[in-house]
């Protein structure tokens, strides 16, 4: 019997005749053979090749191109967010700056929410490719058009919103389609390592475009800073037109155990795909009531934690009255403790209830620090510690929702879970926005800290509503699944049984850490 998946067997014909042939003299071997003339001259052996592989990025040249055109289209996409956020804050919106900034960031997130169902219809029906070439061509030729109009006079504030919802349509197609594509580009081994590198690059991106915005707008002005957005997109999108996909099916069919459609399998019949439908949303969050709980609680910490986008450049233009050189050092330090929470996170000890309880009353400290002290090394050093909570918590309860969701309702759940937390900043931007407009941005810190502390108090209870409910933690079978050793009945388990299995799993998916 062979292993799914491995080489099949050479035929008897093949055996028969490679076992009547003499072997040749370069296989035979003599007790009395010299040894090599390498070994009487002393020369050094061959020196052996390493054992460390080179990264995903430098071995397959197709998706190293698609990643350097996401580093370009997501630093350039959160370069332009927040240099339009300064221009706004500092030069165009008078009195009105916390509205009209507010309101820009929610005309920028407002694309990927709304058009979920159209992207995925689209991606589904257009070669990637093509998907993400138009993408990146779009953006820069929204990009090109709007920095000839503000070299050529004054950009209207309206057309500045427009080119950002246009912007970040573009976006919301090339991101989703990057992910997409990731097992069309690269083999079936080198699909973890070609994620690491798409979710690092979005926090390096950003990083780099939010210190890079509000420095280029002070130099440059509005139009410099468009102009090299324009620049970058453009270049991505001649890099993916360059780059050759491979075809979709070929790779499907060359993975590691896969059989192609209609393909007669060992059993001798054809093998068919799932005929299963996937689950409705609410149907799956019925069955997770621990899951639901917490996706609520984030949902809430969420509106208080992206606010910070808001608050921050009317934090610099107001209480710090500094250019945008403290915006700058403001993003790069929330942007570094977001990369340090997300690579530590996983190394936290104690349930990820308890981490995130602990994590978020952290961040209503952080927040509540530059509403006490108005300074810049205070506020930065509150970025730091503010985005190593974000990245820790994320990391943390994206590896438990990992282990507890069902394999089939991953995909649905996750798309919800991204669309949910998302909608939030668009709410998010408004409110504070209109706020910072009524009260002071030390306030509106304060504001930040205070709403953090029911929604930290929330997540502690529901933690321990799940001690005492273990079932509402432990992971759920797929559908059709057996236990393993368990032959199929219509009773099941019974209840006790259940209930303990139902705490093991829960203790092991709450201890085990975070992403492996």
């Amino acid at each position: 019997m062979t292993a799914p998946g491995s080489r099949p067997p050479a035929s008897s014909a093949s055996h028969a005749s490679s076992a009547s042939r003499p072997p040749s003299a370069s296989h035979t071997t003599s007790p009395s053979s010299p040894p090599s003339a390498s070994r009487l001259s002393g020369a050094p052996p061959a020196p052996k090749r390493s054992a460390v592989p080179l990264p995903v990025i430098l071995r397959n040249p197709a998706f190293g191109t698609v990643w350097t055109a996401q580093v370009l289209t997501q630093a350039s996409a959160r370069m332009f967010q927040v240099g339009i956020v300064w221009w706004l804050v500092q030069y165009a919106a008078g009195s009105e700056r916390g509205l009209a900034s507010g309101a820009f960031l929610a005309v920028s997130t407002l694309p990927a929410v709304a058009l979920a169902p159209v992207v995925a219809t689209v991606i589904a029906r257009t070669p990637y490719r093509t998907v993400m070439a138009a993408a990146a061509a779009g953006a820069g030729l929204v990009s090109a058009t709007t920095a000839a109009w503000a070299y050529a006079e004054p950009l209207p504030m309206g057309v500045a919103y427009g080119a950002a919802l246009l912007l970040a349509g573009c976006q919301a197609l090339f991101d989703p389609c990057l992910t997409t594509s990731v097992p069309v580009l690269v083999d079936d081994a080198d699909i973890e390592s070609a994620t690491g590198f798409e979710l690092a690059t979005q926090s390096l991106a950003g990083l780099v475009g939010g210190l890079l915005g509000p420095l280029v707008v002070d130099s440059w002005g509005l139009p410099g800073i468009v102009a090299g957005c324009a620049g970058a997109y453009l270049l991505a999108a001649v890099l993916i037109g360059l780059t050759r996909f491979p075809d979709a099916t070929a790779r499907e069919s060359t993975a590691p155990g896969s059989t192609a459609p209609g393909a007669a399998t060992p059993s001798g019949t054809a093998h068919e795909p799932p005929a299963a439908q996937p689950r409705t949303l609410r149907r799956i969050l019925a069955e997770l009531p621990f899951i639901r709980r917490v996706l609520i609680c984030f949902a809430a910490a969420n509106v208080f934690t992206t606010a910070v986008f808001v608050v921050m450049p009317l934090y610099t233009a107001t209480v710090l009255h500094d250019d945008g050189s403290t915006v700058a050092l403001l993003e790069a330090a929330l942007g570094v403790g977001t990369l340090a929470g997300s690579f530590t996170g996983g190394r936290l000890p104690g349930r990820p209830i308890t981490t995130g309880t602990v994590c978020l009353g952290l961040l209503a400290a952080a927040f509540a620090l530059p509403a006490a002290v108005a300074d810049r090394t205070a506020y930065a050093t509150a970025m730091v510690v503010a985005g190593w909570c974000v990245g820790a918590v994320g990391v943390r309860f994206v590896a438990l929702f990992q282990r507890l969701v069902p394999a089939a309702d991953k995909p649905g759940f996750f798309a919800v879970m991204q669309s949910l937390l998302g909608a939030t900043f668009p709410l998010a931007s408004l409110l504070f926005g209109m706020l910072g407009d009524q009260i002071s941005p030390r306030t509106l810190c304060l504001v930040q800290a205070v709403g953090l502390v029911p929604v930290a108090l929330a997540l502690w209870w529901t933690g321990s509503r799940a001690a005492v409910a273990p079932a509402d933690t432990a992971p759920v079978p797929a559908r059709g699944s057996v236990p393993a050793g368990r032959p199929p009945g219509p009773a099941g388990e019974p209840p006790a049984r259940r209930a303990t299995t139902a705490s093991r799993a829960a203790d092991t998916a709450t201890t085990g850490g975070g992403a492996r």
